[in-house]
């Protein structure tokens, strides 16, 4: 029988008739492990619309008892060590709307989530899945769908399914996926597409008829049109559909023959070639004008450095930085795709900031010389992005305030923004910090930045730093594909610059055309030493952007 002085968290639920519980981190797993899973009493919460058991690798099963949860909305499950879940179960949740079984052991989805009629967010990411259940056509609400990280081979064939016009992001990059069929413009609500590193050779034409499609990415296929895989890796999405579209209507015409009509159709070929050729020269062109300059330490002896502290080794002990200049964010939206694309990259590359953290500061903002440091919670004082200064422990005790608040505004769903990244730091006596010369913390990973360092459209350099805790190359790796995506947004405000000239509005006349006409980022290189002055690692090196991830940048060292 389970203890329930070992669980106030459930009695608490149970008494005050609550309807979201939360169980996660080590405290939880601890108790996990010494129960032999989570206390039967939690089935008894027949009132739960939101459960949330996370980051607790001793749960390695879910129990059939789940199933008395039936009014439960949201189950998150992530981050664990489950490796099975009864058939059937999970069809008995019928007022379930999101499912979240990422980062888990699965090996096989039940065929009872076919059944949940109401679910709308499926994230099984992050598993050793190789195929996925028939059926999944039935949960007609479905919106997005994340089965990234998996060993799936092949979409099942209902998921083509025009039953699911509601389906609209479908993530299923790092698989082993070798066909994408042209059913997928059945998909008439999709529009974002992510196959990348995927075992494709071919994209079908018909994609080019998802009329709402807006991103799609299959990097990391190798495609036979060689064209349309130089396309893929310079994540032209328009440049794309397009091409697609032609090639569709290609087929058509070499379908739809006829004697009478082979003269024009010569002509019509005639006419295409020249045009495709036209267009793969405008496309070599594009592709050379994503350019960085890589600027050596020795040809700027102001250059910035960064000493890190050796009291950082248990914390996060991991950081690269550089300067880029000529990144234009003063032309219309740049600033906020730039913002977005970092968003992005947090969610995806970094893993949530588990696994690495960006911070962006501006250059002219910083003093010099820098410090890669920790202090405790009630010592690290910053003045967060759009806050007054606070201590480490009242910026977080906010946050968590925050939170709860957020998430009985929005009925229990996951919080967003700061809020999600607040476990990373639980249980940490020590917290890492970015500190420049007169002692004001600039920098504190992975939660946020300082207001005082603040980029805005008029900043003209950019100092850029990851920090992880998870490896040196790690952090290279999230710097690399950052400054690939900062090039591919300067070449998108570069040649969409006459569209944007009305909305750069108060940032007048100095940033004319003659600034915006070149794209070329310029990337200084910014040492970090030791203690004792000795060299860490110097970003960019002749070793970085080697990988895929830099294959469309030209690197000018």
């Amino acid at each position: 029988m389970d203890d329930m002085e070992n669980w106030p968290e459930v009695e608490k639920a149970a008494s005050g008739k609550r309807r979201e519980l939360v169980l996660q981190d080590q405290p939880v797993d601890e108790r996990i492990s010494s129960n032999g899973g989570l206390p039967s009493a939690i089935y008894s919460l027949t009132l739960l619309n939101y459960l949330e058991v996370s980051q607790c690798p001793s749960l390695t099963e879910i129990h059939e008892d789940i199933q008395k949860l039936t009014n439960l909305t949201s189950l998150i499950l992530c981050r664990n060590k489950i490796a099975s879940v009864p058939n059937g179960v999970l069809g008995h949740l019928k007022s379930l709307k999101v499912l979240d079984l990422s980062v888990n052991d699965l090996s096989v989805l039940p065929e009872g989530i076919a059944q949940l009629k109401e679910l709308n967010t499926l994230n099984v990411s992050c598993n050793r899945l190789e195929v996925l259940p028939q059926g999944l056509s039935q949960c007609t609400k479905l919106s997005t769908i994340n089965i990234s990280k998996n060993r799936i081979t092949a979409f099942p064939d209902d998921l083509y399914s025009e039953k699911l016009d509601l389906l609209s992001s479908v993530v299923a990059s790092d698989n082993s996926i070798g066909q994408l069929s042209g059913d997928v413009n059945k998909l008439s609500a999709l529009k974002v597409l992510d196959m990348s590193n995927n075992k494709l050779s071919e994209i079908p034409s018909e994609l080019s008829d998802c009329s709402k499609l807006k991103e799609i990415n299959f990097k990391g296929n190798k495609l036979h049109d060689k064209r349309l895989e130089k396309m893929v890796n310079g994540c032209q999405t328009k440049s794309i559909l397009e091409y697609l579209r032609g090639k569709g209507k290609g087929k058509q015409a070499e379908d739809g023959g006829g004697g009478d009509i082979d003269t024009g159709k010569r002509q019509q070929q005639r006419k295409k070639k020249g045009k495709m050729a036209d267009k793969e020269e405008q496309e070599v062109e594009e592709l050379n004008k994503m350019v960085v300059r890589v600027l050596h330490v020795s040809e700027a002896p102001a250059a910035l450095t960064v000493t890190v502290s050796a009291a950082v080794k248990d914390v996060r002990p991991y950081l690269v930085c550089c300067v880029v200049r000529g990144m234009n964010l003063h032309s219309g939206n740049a600033l906020k795709r730039f913002l977005v694309a970092q968003t992005k990259l947090h969610d995806d590359l970094c893993g949530k900031r588990t696994v690495a953290t960006i911070a962006t500061h501006d250059v002219q903002l910083l003093k010099a010389p820098l410090v890669y440091d920790v202090k405790p919670p009630t010592q690290l004082k910053i003045v967060s992005l759009g806050r007054k200064e606070l201590t480490a422990v009242e910026l977080i005790r906010q946050l968590q305030l925050e939170a709860d608040e957020l998430r009985k505004q929005k009925k229990r769903q996951n919080v967003t923004g700061l809020h999600k990244y607040l476990q990373i730091l639980q249980g940490k006596e020590q917290y890492p910090c970015l500190v420049d010369a007169e002692g004001h913390v600039i920098s504190f990973p992975p939660i946020t930045n300082s207001e005082k360092t603040k980029i805005k459209k008029t900043t003209k350099e950019l100092f850029l730093e990851v920090t992880s805790a998870t490896s040196l190359q790690t952090c290279k790796d999230i710097m690399d594909a950052l400054i690939v995506k900062m090039a591919e947004l300067n070449k998108f405000t570069s040649e969409h610059r006459e569209e944007e000239a009305g909305a750069g509005g108060s940032d007048g006349e100095g940033a004319g055309p003659q600034e915006e006409s070149s794209s070329e980022l310029i990337i200084q290189q910014v040492r970090t030493l030791d203690q004792d002055g000795n060299l860490k690692v110097a970003y960019p090196s002749k070793t970085d952007f080697s990988n895929d991830v830099g294959s469309n940048l030209t690197v000018i060292w």
